[in-house]
């Protein structure tokens, strides 16, 4: 019968000796990984395209179950007060229309769109006029940095 070899275990206590060895290496690779992903995003200068919306409420009232669709999400409130201002930040992926709606104070629900399609392609700043009937977009470039 042949004699079989001696299994010696690691200093801290793995039952697998070489599985600890292998774990520390993959670990090492990780940092390694993640360091080299930072760096190429900061060379490569990722920049995410923003839209810095303000829905203004000038339709003489109160307003009630504000929604504004823009390509790939929305975002609302429940209630904007007269002559209120509400600001958000909008991340675009893809292009298409901004689309609104809203309860105006007599009940009546009001639906408008943008008259062009928006890009991800560039940054903007978005006025949007609430009315009584209707919604007006202002839409301006923003500065480049």
């Amino acid at each position: 019968m042949k004699p079989q070899a001696k299994i010696t275990w690691a200093s801290w206590g793995s039952r697998y000796p070489t599985l600890g060895a292998r774990t520390r290496t993959r670990q090492g690779w990780g940092t390694q990984f993640v360091l080299l992903s930072a760096a190429l995003m900061i060379l490569a200068g990722c920049h995410s395209y923003h839209i810095e919306t303000t829905v203004e409420n000038h339709s003489g009232g109160p307003i009630r179950l504000l929604e504004v669709d823009y390509p790939n999400a929305s975002f609302g409130v429940n209630s904007l007060a007269a002559g209120a201002e509400y600001h958000y930040r909008i991340q675009l992926r893809g292009s298409g229309p901004i689309k609104v709606q809203y309860t105006v104070e007599d009940g009546s629900l009001v639906h408008a769109a943008s008259p062009t399609s928006l890009s991800d392609q560039a940054d903007f700043s978005l006025r949007i006029e609430l009315l009584r009937h209707d919604a007006q977009f202002h839409l301006q470039p923003s500065p480049q940095p």
